[in-house]
């Protein structure tokens, strides 16, 4: 069972009565629009939803946008819904929303704009009670709450919420998941539809060779294992592990005993090498596993399935990735499969790309330009990777062109820097709103998206705002810039 402090579950009741209160207005509408964002938390938000509301006999019509801009709520508008359902995004635009005239509902866990006023008919937010969207509930754990009180069968919906927070890295902070996500942990446990237990903490358990997963460690990052596979591979035959036989054994084909082992093995390594007891630590957290799914497929493992679902929506096969959600396990899983193998070719080229033209040093910042060579949409993962040949005392920006021509910027820091102050989301908003553009996100990790002429400012704006929040005795951020 899960301990859960008083507090949050009277903040959980407290969301609840507002998503009943939403839920009311749904149930009134004939055709309803779900916008949602193109990743793994807005693809398990929409995919909620679109559930719940085919469970109503509620015709829905899905959307999926980079970004909530005055274009997309034109798009929306145009469509002529009865009621607009926005799911993980839409707190930041709410008099934009209103000002558009569309009746709406938010489901989100990003940081709300200005209240506003208007047709706006519920707002599902963590920030609104004093929770926090970054580590307790995420936009698809706002979308089940919503999706339970339309009905209560839909708490098998939960394995969906899950693989939505841990797709927004909720769990890493605390080597778990905390707040509102623990109680829809819990509801996913008593429905029988997710188990978790502490495991080492790797990404690509179901699916990958155990070298393999040792070999894309980045958080902790294992001195002379992470990006050498032909060192993990000697590493694992030096503490008796049997690599295959007919095919290369995963994660899941060990045994107890041997898990232990490499575990084991990894921290002794890790000391010899200098590493503090705490990044050793993050090696061992909590795993999550969708018990209704195939063992060893990706849709088995709650960090597998959030990465199929990214190969899909950031190269604008939304609709592949929301049939999964919903279901389809023939078909639409197929594509994905094929899109996710795509996806990670791409990642290796990009990795590739920035090894060859460098990590440019600011004083508390690191960035590279990939011109239009990397994808905006994957951009930012090619960031996070990036810190196995990248200064991990700083964090690293990326840039890329948009298809409309604008620098689309994604920022990565690592859970110590966030502790040393790190917040990416208000240095990135505040330097992108300066400058004409806009900016969000969460402290470990954020976007902005500004005019390509403010390439240089920006970078330095972002320097010396990351400055004022890591470095105690550098400088103090104005009010001019806050």
């Amino acid at each position: 069972m899960i301990m859960r402090s008083e507090a949050i579950r009277k903040m959980y009741s407290e969301m609840a009565s507002i998503s009943y209160k939403a839920s009311q207005e749904i149930i009134k509408c004939k055709q309803i629009l779900v916008a949602s964002h193109v990743d793994a938390d807005g693809l398990t938000s929409a995919g909620i939803i679109c559930t719940a509301l085919e469970r109503l006999a509620i015709e829905y019509d899905p959307m999926f946008f980079r970004q909530l801009d005055a274009s997309a709520l034109e798009q929306i508008a145009n469509r002529g819904p009865d009621l607009v359902i926005f799911t993980d995004l839409g707190s930041g635009m709410i008099n934009e929303i209103c000002s558009a005239g569309l009746q709406a509902i938010i489901a989100d866990h990003h940081h709300p704009g200005s209240p506003g006023k208007g047709n706006l008919l519920a707002h599902i937010n963590p920030h609104l009670i004093g929770a926090d969207g970054a580590t307790q509930l995420s936009g698809s754990g706002a979308s089940f709450l919503l999706a339970t009180a339309l009905s209560a069968e839909n708490e098998d919906l939960s394995g969906l919420a899950i693989v939505g927070a841990v797709g927004d890295l909720q769990d890493m902070a605390a080597g778990q998941l905390v707040g509102f996500n623990r109680e829809i942990l819990e509801i996913g446990f008593r429905a029988g539809v997710l188990s978790f237990c502490r495991d080492l903490k790797l990404f690509g358990r179901q699916t990958r060779p155990v070298f393999k997963m040792l070999e894309y460690s980045q958080d902790p990052y294992i001195p002379g294992l992470s990006g050498d596979e032909d060192a993990c591979i000697a590493f694992l035959k030096e503490v008796g592990i049997r690599l295959g036989g007919e095919k290369w054994r995963r994660w899941i084909d060990l045994n107890q005993e041997e898990k232990a082992c490499i575990v084991s093995a990894l921290i002794r390594r890790g000391l010899r090498s200098g590493i503090s007891q705490a990044k050793l630590e993050r090696l061992v957290g909590e795993v999550y596993t969708l018990l209704k799914e195939a063992e060893g497929t990706e849709l088995r493992d709650a960090s597998e399935f959030s990465t199929l679902l990214n190969a899909t929506a950031r190269y604008g096969h939304s609709e592949i990735g929301l049939k999964v959600c919903m279901g389809d396990r023939g078909k639409a899983l197929d594509e994905a499969r094929i899109l996710l193998n795509q996806h990670r070719q791409n990642l290796v080229n990009g990795l590739k790309l920035v090894s060859e033209k460098g990590i440019i040093p600011l004083k508390y910042i690191q960035y590279f330009d990939a011109g239009d060579a990397i994808r905006d949409t994957i951009v930012g993962i090619v960031a996070g990777m990036s810190f196995q040949m990248a200064n991990r005392s700083m964090p690293i920006l990326a840039l890329a062109r948009t298809e409309d021509g604008k620098l689309k910027v994604s920022a990565r820091g690592t859970q110590d820097l966030v502790k040393s102050g790190l917040d990416l989301s208000d240095a990135m908003s505040s330097a992108a709103r300066a400058l004409g553009g806009a900016g969000g996100g969460h402290n470990v990790a954020a976007g902005a998206t500004i005019p390509p002429q403010s390439k240089e400012e920006f970078l330095k704006m972002v320097d010396y705002l990351v400055g004022c929040q890591v470095d105690q005795t550098g400088p103090k951020k104005p009010a001019s810039i806050i």
